[in-house]
Parts: C-alpha cells; structure tokens; sequence
C-alpha cells in the first residue's frame, strides 16, 4: 500500500480533532502459571460509559486513520497516567496504515513524551477480514517487529480470522476466539480443537491467549492444556479509566487449584 500523506513529519489524514470524544477502558490478561497480570488490553469507550460500538459507529472512513492514531496516543497516555507496570495491548486496524515507518511516528513520539518503553507495546490486529492485500499485513507485522514492539493476532479461529492467515503472518501471540474457548470443560470438539493449536502454536513458536473466558471450569481446563494466559469477564470486566481491582488473591487460589493433586483427581 502506498500514497502515504506525511509531509515534513506531519500528516493530513491522521493529524486534527475528532469530532467526538472518546476514553479507554483497561481489561486484565492474566497467565495463571505464574499467578499475575501480564497485559492490559485498551478498549475504546464513550466518556460517559456508553459501548465501544456508540464510538466505533461514528468513524467515518475520511476519520479511520485520524482515529487509529488517536487511540494509539491517548491509550498510551492514560497507560502511563496509570502506572501501568504491564504490556499494555492496543488495537488497530490494518487498512489505516499507509506505510508503517510513517504511521507508527505518533505513537512513538508519545512513548517518548511519557516515558512508555516500546518493548511494552503489543499491537493487535483487529478486522482483517477488510484487508485485500495480504503482504501489506506482513510488512506492517514485519516493521513493527523490527522497531521493537510485539503483534497479536485477535479473534483467532472467528470468522476470517482463521488458519490460512498463518501460513503468511507471523505474529507473536495468537487471542483464541471465544466461540471455541466457550465450554470447552465440557465440549470434546471444541477440547480437540483447542489441543489441536496449542500443538500449533508451540511449533510456530506463537504464545496462546484464551479470550472470553466466563467460568473457572473454562479457566482450570484451559490451563491444565498448556493455555495458561487468559481475558475474560470471569477475572475481570474492562475499568473505564481504571486498571481495576487488585487480582492477585483470586489468581493465587486458581493457581493452587491448578496444581492441586486433589482437583486433578477430580477433574
């Protein structure tokens, strides 16, 4: 993809005010092997509350990259304003980057206002489904591996998120949709399914993260098949302006019940 509107460091699709207003809410990834927060995950919120869709609704296609990069920024901004110690997980959108040196320019001259160490930043990409030119995806996954940052690959084995997508992209961790996470305790398809990409992810040398997990049955299970790092509302909805409450205690007790002799048996 090329036509990149960036002229002596400024950029006339991605630079100006939005005509709404908009903040991000915090959602955990925990891994329960080691008991902890390993990520933050930005979600997009109205001001006051209102639902991501409220938001995403007004983005024309004349504002999708004013509105890629203004997520980028202002999710790094609250990060820091946070004291966030974590990775922190941001969303975006492949078809509102040009060229990836040139658009990555805002979020690295924010990391470096606030201190964010780029090391920290994992960029996951969302609606591939609207992406024509597939090596447009690679380079943009290449490049922002080389500068240092870390890609997801979000809403894995959903829709046109799915396998063939990894014969070209090599991302660095794979989000395992909720459709085949959900009752997975208790669903042999879908248990052979995920044991089937663990498999896949150890020799693609992808990490794994379970999305959508609701009950500690999915979580125990998950774990238990080598899917140790989890999202989901079962530990924590997303905080608005917030990293939420402290996880520790309840992740402690899981990992107990994960190594415990006496669950297993009864497992």
């Amino acid at each position: 993809m090329s036509n990149c509107a960036r002229v002596e460091g400024h950029c006339n699709r991605c630079e100006g005010e939005l005509p709404f207003e908009f903040t991000m809410a915090f959602q955990p990834i925990v891994d329960l092997a080691h008991a902890r927060i390993t990520t933050y995950e930005a979600l997009v919120r109205g001001v006051n509350g209102e639902s991501a869709w409220s938001i995403l609704s007004q983005v024309t296609e004349g504002l999708l990259y004013r509105f890629d990069q203004a997520c980028r920024v202002k999710a790094i901004e609250m990060a820091s304003a946070l004291d966030m110690q974590t990775d922190l997980s941001i969303n975006f959108l492949p078809n509102a980057v040009y060229e990836p040196h040139a658009c990555i320019q805002a979020t690295l001259e924010v990391s470096r206002r606030v201190g964010w160490p780029i090391n920290r930043l994992v960029f996951e990409i969302t609606e591939t489904e609207r992406v024509s030119d597939r090596q447009h995806l690679t380079d943009i996954i290449d490049a922002y591996k080389s500068m240092g940052f870390k890609t997801a690959l979000d809403d894995f084995g959903n829709g046109y998120a799915n396998l063939d997508l990894l014969t070209d992209l090599a991302p660095d961790k794979l989000k395992i949709d909720r459709e085949i996470v959900m009752n997975c305790d208790r669903d042999p398809r879908r248990q052979a399914l995920l044991k089937a990409v663990v498999t896949l992810g150890r020799e693609l040398g992808i990490s794994l993260i379970a999305e959508g997990i609701e009950t500690e049955a999915e979580a125990l299970w998950l774990a238990r098949a080598g899917i140790t790092r989890q999202q989901g509302y079962f530990y924590a909805r997303p905080a608005i302006d917030s990293l939420g409450e402290d996880l520790t205690p309840r992740l402690l007790a899981l990992r107990e019940k994960l190594y415990s002799r006496a669950d297993l048996a009864d497992a």
